[in-house]
C-alpha cells in the first residue's frame, strides 16, 4: 500500500485544527480563576446552542419559514416540552417526543 504524503500532510494539519480550539482553551483556563459572573454566562451557552438548533429545525422547512398549520414537529415539541420542564428527565422527554410524533404522523 502506497501512503501518498498529501494525504498523510492533510490529516495531520486537520488533527491540529481539531485539537487545538479544544485543548489550547482548556489548559488556559484550568489555571484561572473565573469570575461568577462569566461562570453563570458559560452555564447559558449550551442552552442558547440546543435551543438555536432546535428552533431551526422546528420552524424551518426546505429554507422557508414554515406554517403553523401543518407543522407536524411543532405540535409534538409543545409535549416534549412540558415533559422536560416538569419532570428534568432525558428518558422521559425522548419517550414522550417520540410518541407524540408517532401519534401526531398517524392522526395528521
Amino acid at each position: 500500500m502506497e501512503i501518498k504524503w498529501s494525504i498523510l500532510w492533510i490529516i495531520v494539519g486537520s488533527s491540529i485544527v481539531t485539537v487545538l480550539p479544544r485543548v489550547l482553551p482548556l489548559m488556559l483556563l484550568s489555571r484561572l480563576q473565573l469570575p461568577d459572573g462569566v461562570l453563570r454566562w458559560l452555564n447559558h451557552i449550551p442552552i442558547a446552542v440546543m435551543a438555536a438548533l432546535v428552533g431551526q429545525e422546528l420552524l424551518m422547512q426546505d429554507g422557508e419559514l414554515s406554517s403553523i398549520q401543518d407543522n407536524v414537529e411543532l405540535l409534538a415539541a409543545l409535549p416534549t416540552f412540558l415533559m422536560a420542564v416538569l419532570t428534568r428527565s432525558l428518558l422521559g422527554t425522548v419517550v414522550v417526543g417520540v410518541i407524540s410524533i408517532m401519534v401526531l404522523r398517524l392522526i395528521i
